[in-house]
């Protein structure tokens, strides 16, 4: 731990208080905290997994810790205890990840923007791109994902609690934690460097999402930098954009009002705060959604190997269930699984999540005609440069043997982050590759 090569995956103490409202709907969910060891190939080694349930009382709880195994009764239970951790990850993944850090919390800043700035105010055309479709999808997810009884609660193992959790869970969210460099910070994925352009450096560079997602950070942050010293001469032309004044006053205080208290908010009242919230909600639109939902399918369609739910709790020994698990583990593993409705469905939904639609315009590109300012026109080609660059250094990565965790023992070559600006043209579709300018699905 003194070393920092001790790193935790933590369900536990934000699920406690919902678990034995989730499995009085006849699921079996655990709380889990799940240890993984930092080895010297950058790889992580799952050390240890506990399993929690509410205790006879409010205050207690009922644990068990399982070990790693290749053989024999403790690999079957270990995979059980994996299936487990897989399920509390899904609903997180959904829930928070995907639906409450990308879809739910830019709304705020999208109809603030169509209220308050003017088509012609070059925030608004600044941003135009990255708010393509994001209300329209957000408004069938509530009618088809996010619903009371839609695919979301019939799936993941939090059911109809699904929603309420994640509400809770918004009551921890903070706009300025979301920009990359301070989300690995917060995340202790890596450390203060201001030799390094984005100011911090990984805690260890075989990391996929850190190290691409730095390098598109910074292209970002450049490309908006540039664009915004255009328009913004100085801290008091961004106090005194009596528009930009007013966009900021309705995010904060009615988008996200209840919130509108807290500290944290930037004062928008200098050029460097104007370009910290406009580089974190295009990141958020952009990069960081596309790196949580077009793999979906890779990784989470096939549900053997990653359950949103499960149906039996892991049995202890000296009991029927423990005799029934002996007598066939693989059987006691398939029944533990949802049923074939539920699985057919999570398969179909990841699938559909993970498609690039055939009229996707990706992260660099734009139509020609959407400024006639020249020195934006050069500066919006320096961004693009700057992304086909990092296209290549990816590709690279993703060739380097020594780099373990760009492929993995699966050998799916990480390509979540690649941005896709070289070959920006109509193509969705499963597996397309790109970053698309906005939460369009």
């Amino acid at each position: 731990m003194e070393q920092w090569r001790i790193f935790i995956l933590d369900h536990h103490d934000y699920l406690m208080p919902f678990v034995s409202r989730i499995n009085a709907n006849g699921v079996c969910a655990y709380a889990s905290r799940t240890l993984l060891f930092l080895r010297s190939n950058a790889t992580l080694k799952p050390l240890v997994i506990e399993l929690s349930l509410p205790g006879f009382s409010r205050r207690t709880t009922s644990s068990r810790v399982f070990l790693p195994a290749s053989q024999g009764t403790g690999a079957a239970l270990w995979q059980f205890a994996k299936a487990h951790v897989t399920a509390n990850d899904s609903a997180h993944h959904q829930l928070v990840s995907h639906w409450l850090h990308t879809h739910a919390v830019v709304e705020p800043f999208i109809i603030a923007s169509r209220r308050q700035l003017s088509v012609m105010h070059p925030i608004h055309r600044l941003l135009h791109p990255h708010f393509k479709d994001t209300m329209h999808i957000n408004a069938l997810a509530r009618n088809l994902l996010i619903n009371a009884g839609g695919i979301l609660e019939q799936t993941l193992f939090t059911g109809e609690i699904s929603m309420e959790l994640s509400s809770e869970l918004y009551k921890e969210w903070r706009f300025n934690e979301q920009a990359l460099p301070a989300d690995l910070l917060k995340r202790r994925l890596a450390l203060q460097n201001p030799a390094h352009p984005s100011g911090v450096e990984l805690l260890f560079p075989d990391y996929p999402y850190g190290a691409d997602g730095l390098e598109i950070w910074q292209a970002i942050k450049t490309w908006v930098t540039d664009f915004c010293t255009v328009f913004y001469k100085d801290d008091d032309s961004v106090r005194y954009d009596m528009e930009i004044q007013a966009w900021w006053s309705e995010i904060r205080n009615i988008g996200h009002g209840d919130k509108a208290h807290e500290q944290w908010w930037f004062n928008m009242t200098t050029i460097s705060e104007l370009v910290e919230t406009l580089t974190t909600l295009i990141w958020i639109a952009s990069a960081l959604h596309a790196s949580v939902n077009y793999g979906q399918h890779a990784y989470a369609g096939y549900p053997p190997n990653r359950p949103v739910q499960c149906q039996r709790f892991i049995p202890r020994e000296r009991t029927p269930l423990f005799a029934e698990f002996l007598r066939d583990p693989d059987k006691f593993y398939v029944d533990m699984l949802p049923g074939r409705f539920q699985m057919t469905l999570g398969i179909a939904l990841t699938e559909v999540l993970s498609r690039h639609t055939s009229d996707e315009v990706y992260l660099g590109c734009r139509p020609l005609n959407w400024t006639d300012n020249k020195e934006v026109k050069q500066k919006f080609k320096k961004f693009n440069d700057a992304l086909q660059e990092i296209e290549k250094k990816i590709v690279q990565r993703n060739r380097n043997p020594e780099l373990k965790n760009r492929c993995g023992p699966a050998k799916l070559p990480y390509k979540f982050l690649y941005p896709g600006t070289s070959n920006n043209r109509a193509r969705g579709g499963l597996g397309a590759e790109g970053i698309p300018n906005s939460i369009s699905l």
